[in-house]
């Protein structure tokens, strides 16, 4: 059904540098999907957790530090409920996901005691990564987390969250966690064993085993849910998180979760994502731009954009001909151009009720007419991110 086994093949030195530090990485953040951690009925699959707990513990034993990022809630606590699928409205997600953490935490937390480990459960929302508060405190957590020899879950909070629960959220919350911790290595667990040139189901589809940059996937149809349907994330979801954390710098490896000790141990399995070459964003800027959802925007005149897209200046009040959505300063927004795309985004120094008196005037004319404060950009070019 596939391309003949290529463990023999010629494998790109890029690949192979880049699976031996995986191998050998620090600090690993793995992430596993719903798919692969419950049966077809929607019940824990214990052997599957035991199996991958095993694999964990190899790498704890080698000295790696492990943070693992779980999905799996919703659909364990769907059948408890009574659940014959999974539900559509938030209430019900968050009543499954409520009943389901519990059991997942629990079956984690008896593996990893067996292999004489501590489990340690962390909940997060988007809101915790888009708040600098709350964004520092979960760093500090997680690290004195591995200071202690605990091992972190992480799951999104789904039955705290505001908006609709997406599993495929997890796999974006995974390379956060990786760049917020400085992991040397994610590796991404599903039920698909890497990503194909393909159909994998269809006769002549290949494994890509290396994508060096965006173009490596140009033609490649990325797209549908996993195998079994739990989750929502699919294969996109997956490969933009791998283009988060290698453009942080992070090495990603995309397999299934029975192929996860392979991978921890930098075998050929998979698809690798090598990092990205030549400088890095700054933690504000991959922050900004895939920790934080605009609460609002901004529409700037063709001069302004090409101010923030080409020359990398702040946003000055003059620039701006529309404001749309309610925020307030310090939170983030998009900035849009004329036909309505968001080139960037940025946390603006303004609530949005005072936006339409400042519109269209220079710096100088609002510090005359209004006071020194209003001699401020927008949104400083610090606190900016072009996407």
């Amino acid at each position: 059904m596939h391309s003949a086994d290529t463990r023999q093949q010629y494998v790109d030195p890029l690949e192979a540098d880049g699976r031996r530090a995986v191998a050998e990485a620090r600090r690993v953040v793995v992430k596993v999907g719903s798919s692969s951690l419950t049966t077809p009925d929607g019940l824990i699959d214990a052997g599957r957790i035991r199996d991958l707990v095993a694999d964990l513990a190899a790498r704890r034993e080698l000295g790696q530090e492990v943070i693992l990022v779980s999905s799996g809630a919703v659909a364990a606590g769907m059948s408890p409920l009574g659940m014959a699928r999974r539900p559509r409205d938030l209430a019900a997600q968050q009543a499954a996901a409520s009943v389901g953490q519990g059991l997942l935490v629990a079956a984690y937390t008896a593996e990893l005691a067996a292999h004489g480990l501590t489990a340690a459960q962390v909940l997060l929302t988007v809101e915790d990564m888009m708040r600098r508060v709350q964004h520092r405190n979960a760093q500090r957590t997680l690290r004195r987390l591995l200071d202690i020899g605990a091992l972190p879950i992480v799951n999104e909070n789904d039955t705290v969250a505001t908006h609709e629960i997406r599993f495929g959220d997890n796999d974006r919350l995974a390379a956060l966690v990786a760049h917020l911790m400085r992991a040397d290595a994610l590796v991404l667990l599903s039920d698909v064993d890497a990503l194909y040139d393909g159909n994998p189901s269809e006769e002549g589809t290949s494994v890509v085993r290396l994508v060096r940059d965006r173009s490596d996937l140009d033609g490649i149809d990325i797209g549908g849910s996993g195998k079994r349907g739990v989750g929502t994330g699919g294969m996109v979801t997956k490969v933009d998180s791998a283009r988060i954390a290698t453009e942080a710098g992070v090495p990603t490896v995309l397999t299934s979760a029975a192929n996860a000790r392979a991978a921890l141990a930098g075998e050929r399995v998979g698809t690798f994502f090598a990092p990205a070459d030549g400088r890095r964003p700054s933690a504000r800027q991959l922050w900004l731009a895939h920790a934080t959802a605009g609460r609002g925007s901004l529409v700037l005149d063709p001069g302004a954009v090409e101010a923030v897209v080409r020359e990398k200046a702040s946003l000055l009040p003059a620039g701006v001909v529309k404001v749309w959505g309610e925020f307030s300063a310090g939170d983030p927004v998009d900035l849009r151009d004329e036909s309505g795309t968001v080139v960037a985004r940025g946390l603006v120094n303004y609530d949005a009720v005072e936006v339409p008196d400042l519109m269209g005037r220079s710096t100088r004319w609002l510090a005359r007419e209004m006071g020194p404060s209003y001699e401020r950009e927008l949104v400083h070019r610090d606190d900016l991110v072009v996407l």
